[in-house]
């Protein structure tokens, strides 16, 4: 896009893209699945604009950033030691805002919590930070609970979703991924095609055009889903590598927005979660949770110009 600055640094053992613009305190944008530094071109814009310097990553396994073959390189600790190195490499200063969406969010979280000192504020987009559960495996719980088609338990084996996109096509999957707006736990029952048939294309939403899906696609078609389902697929491991930080909290201010129908948000006990106690006991420094109505899981993409002014609203006062 016009304006924006594209660059391949080293960082962390791996080769990194990178996507910037503007001038001045740097605001780190980090993106989920299955997307790209691209999800963010509203907001690198508008950020900008607004006298700051807007930088947003592919993370590792995505788009034109180096893709481990290995699960084991894609734990919290990996995905941290990334942002840090980037931040060191472009010369972001000591701390920087940080926004954070999907799997995006989390690792904004894990950096909040190993490593706050570098962090800012925090506005994460669409997933609240939960405690480790002690007592049980992530992976195995979400099983328990919601069954083997839940969207995570069928990541997990290697090859299969990744068999199931190559027999739909990528535009296809990430079409139907990135314009789901179906509430609850998300499922892709096995055999069921995701609900996804080729040759019968779903009208696209105003906010993503087909040249936008052009993009993904062509991405995507390049590198793969591994590296992004690899992330799921240390979910277990994490929950071993983070015993340490059992009941930490995450002591930066945090601003926190979701859609009012997105699937994190609508599925059971997240909502409970979020305006109940437990989410500021363990975030005290949350200063604002905004539902935004008629919004799905994509917020900053469906929702750009909102997301924007809450955005900046946040991070001005620091």
């Amino acid at each position: 896009m016009e304006g924006i600055e594209h660059r391949t640094l080293s960082v962390n053992g791996i080769t990194m893209h990178v996507a910037e613009k503007g001038r001045g305190p740097a605001v780190l944008l980090l993106h989920g699945f299955p997307e790209l530094w691209y999800t963010w071109r509203r907001q690198i814009h508008a950020l900008a604009a607004q006298g700051y310097r807007a930088v947003a990553p592919d993370l590792r396994g995505y788009g034109d950033t180096e893709a481990p073959a290995e699960v084991e390189r894609y734990t919290c600790h990996h995905a941290v030691g990334d942002v840090v190195a980037l931040m060191d490499e472009l010369g972001l200063g000591e701390a920087a805002h940080v926004v954070g969406h999907d799997w995006g969010a989390l690792v904004g979280w894990y950096l909040c919590m190993f490593r706050p000192e570098r962090v800012r504020s925090y506005v994460c987009l669409t997933v609240p930070f939960r405690p480790r559960n002690p007592a049980a495996k992530p992976v195995e719980s979400l099983r328990a609970r919601f069954g083997d088609d839940y969207y995570i338990c069928r990541f997990q084996e290697p090859g299969d979703i990744e068999s199931d996109i190559e027999r739909l096509g990528v535009r296809n999957v990430v079409r139907k991924i990135l314009t789901e707006r179906k509430p609850g736990p998300p499922m892709w029952p096995k055999g069921q095609d995701f609900s996804c048939r080729p040759g019968k294309p779903m009208a696209l939403p105003s906010w993503l055009s087909e040249e936008d899906l052009d993009y993904y696609t062509s991405k995507f078609e390049k590198r793969g889903f591994t590296g992004g389902l690899n992330y799921y697929r240390a979910l277990d491991l994490n929950w071993e590598l983070t015993a340490p930080w059992t009941d930490a909290r995450v002591r930066v201010p945090v601003k926190f927005i979701v859609g009012d129908l997105d699937m994190t948000y609508t599925t059971p006990g997240v909502k409970e979660f979020v305006h109940g106690s437990g989410f500021k006991k363990h975030v005290p420094l949350l200063e604002d949770v905004v539902v935004i109505e008629g919004a799905g899981h994509f917020i900053n993409q469906e929702r750009p110009e909102e997301i924007n002014s809450h955005i900046h609203n946040f991070i001005k006062k620091f």
